[in-house]
């Protein structure tokens, strides 16, 4: 009977099939979505950072209402992606992982060494469910994409599932074949010999706005997904200089990384490469933006912008410091998760607010749907749930998110599930069953476990999560026969002093007025 309850409550939870009623405004609105790469929640100025610039991403925030408490559905990429495509939660749409991570016996094959085998996992979206591009398009909608996709392979890319335009979405969960810029080698995206030098986040602004500008006479649902700020980091020598000046003017710190439970972690916002990417991005997002100024449709078009998971402390390039959140990408904690979450929307009249409801990457399906008048798929569960009567400044929303990462994060995580209820956020963890409570309200940092202090909170909220997952028939790790205590602790003392002078060294190399990455900084020489 229990599992049938809290059944019941997700789907109340979940938003109606029903065509939702649109809000009053334009017929049709066009729809610009802007998804960042591994950005953190405070990895822009608006939302506190004082190192990296981000002036046009503050722009959405001044026209539109920022989200406090905004959240990825998972700490790692094609997870998120799947659910703000779908709007269900990763344990139910069992894309649980970045694809092409180890699943089960393959795992070894990482030498992490861990006690567990993480689960396999879906690894493209079922092309049997409308996701949110098709929705889109079967009611007249223009749509495109550009950039990153990370949701299968050949077959299961953007145009596969709605976008009928695809410019850069495929398999690679990063820049890897070309880099940050030009010539790119995407094969899904066209190379012009007048791009020389171009950053892969204007080259994907530019072909946004010729779509917008082919398309402003029509409806249009546009999807820009930056590759960054994924690693690997570029930038030009010219950004380089500016954030590394900046950073001495501040002081350097001596220390720049410590250990947390696996990996070091960074200390600081003080990555001028970092810093440099991100000032590309800025000014990608910026070209997007004028663009809709100069075509006059400003005013008729939604601007969302967010980040598919936290921001990468540890691991990858160890870019950044999401202090006062604990963790980054990968991790359990709110820095793994939480992430920027700006919604404009012009005639709703809301600029320049701030809200703390807490909201989650599900949620963008039924809201933009909501708000154009688009019908949701019948007979197809979506978790997420309409925010326009947030938007228009109702009272706070209250229900449950939940998160579901059996894996192991290249990045430091750890297998576990997460249910946050209220201030309350409960960690379940799969190695050895433990779990941690944090009240978020008072500890954003998750320093102070109060699981033992609160045993029936931590049995009621176990409970509460155990059967979401039950019912939403979720993957989960298995013990690995194999495991060797001697093998992981060699493996863990490898980062405790190898990885973490590493790290050190680097970081003392990259903010050095000699620093010198390679002789034609990554291609961006002829941009200069």
């Amino acid at each position: 009977m229990r599992i049938l309850f809290i059944g019941v409550l997700f789907l109340l939870l979940a938003c109606s099939t029903e065509k939702p009623q649109q809000v009053d405004g334009p017929l049709q609105p066009n729809v610009l979505f802007i998804l960042a790469d591994d950005l953190g929640y405070n990895d822009i100025s608006c939302m506190g950072s004082k190192f990296y610039e981000t002036p046009n991403i503050d722009r959405i925030a001044e026209g539109g209402v920022t989200f406090l408490n905004g959240y990825a559905a998972c700490q790692v990429c094609s997870p998120s992606r799947a659910s703000i495509m779908n709007g269900k939660f990763p344990s139910r749409h069992g894309i649980t992982d970045w694809i092409g991570a180890g699943a089960g016996e393959n795992w070894r094959k990482a030498k992490r060494y861990t006690r567990l085998l993480p689960p396999e996992y879906n690894r493209h979206l079922d092309h049997d469910e409308i996701v949110m591009p098709e929705a889109f398009a079967d009611e007249g909608y223009k749509t495109f994409f550009a950039g990153k996709w990370h949701l299968g392979n050949e077959g299961s890319y953007p145009q596969d599932h709605g976008f009928q335009i695809n410019e850069g979405g495929y398999e690679r969960g990063g820049p890897y074949s070309g880099g940050f810029f030009s010539p790119f080698h995407n094969p899904q995206m066209e190379d012009h010999p007048d791009e020389v030098g171009m950053s892969l986040p204007q080259k994907l602004a530019k072909e946004t706005c010729e779509f917008m500008t082919q398309s402003a006479s029509d409806p249009f649902f546009a999807y820009l997904s930056f590759y960054a700020v994924h690693a690997p980091i570029q930038t030009t020598q010219s950004n380089w200089k500016k954030y590394r000046q900046k950073a001495a003017d501040r002081g350097i710190n001596e220390k720049g990384f410590e250990m947390e439970r696996r990996l070091p972690y960074r200390l600081h916002q003080d990555n001028p490469v970092y810093a440099g990417l991100i000032e590309h991005m800025d000014d990608a997002v910026g070209t997007v933006l004028d663009k809709l100024e100069e075509l006059g449709i400003a005013d008729h078009t939604i601007v969302i912008f967010t980040s598919d998971n936290g921001g990468v402390v540890s691991g990858d390039n160890f870019s950044t410091n999401l202090s006062p959140l604990r963790g980054g990408k990968g991790y359990q904690w709110e820095g793994g998760i939480k992430v920027p979450y700006l919604v404009r929307v012009p005639w709703l009249g809301q600029a320049g607010v701030q809200r703390t409801d807490r909201v989650s990457s599900i949620d963008f399906y039924p809201t933009l749907a909501h708000l154009a008048g688009v019908p949701l798929p019948d007979n197809q569960q979506v978790d997420g749930v309409s925010v326009v009567d947030v938007l228009k400044g109702e009272p706070v929303l209250e229900r449950p998110l939940i998160w579901h990462y059996p894996h192991y994060g290249n990045q430091g995580g750890d297998p576990s599930s997460v249910l946050i209820e209220g201030d309350m956020k409960l960690i379940y963890y799969w190695e050895d069953a433990h779990v941690e409570l944090y009240d978020l309200s008072e500890d954003i940092g998750e320093r102070k476990d109060l699981a033992g202090d609160r045993p029936a909170e931590v049995e009621a909220l176990s409970t509460k999560l155990m059967e979401a997952l039950e019912e939403h028939q979720a993957n989960r790790p298995v013990p690995d026969p194999k495991y060797s205590q001697d093998s992981f602790d060699l493996r863990q003392q490898h980062f405790e002093t190898t990885v973490l002078e590493r790290v050190e060294r680097q970081r003392r190399e990259m903010l050095s007025p000699s620093y010198l990455p390679n002789e034609d900084w990554w291609g961006s020489q002829e941009k200069e």
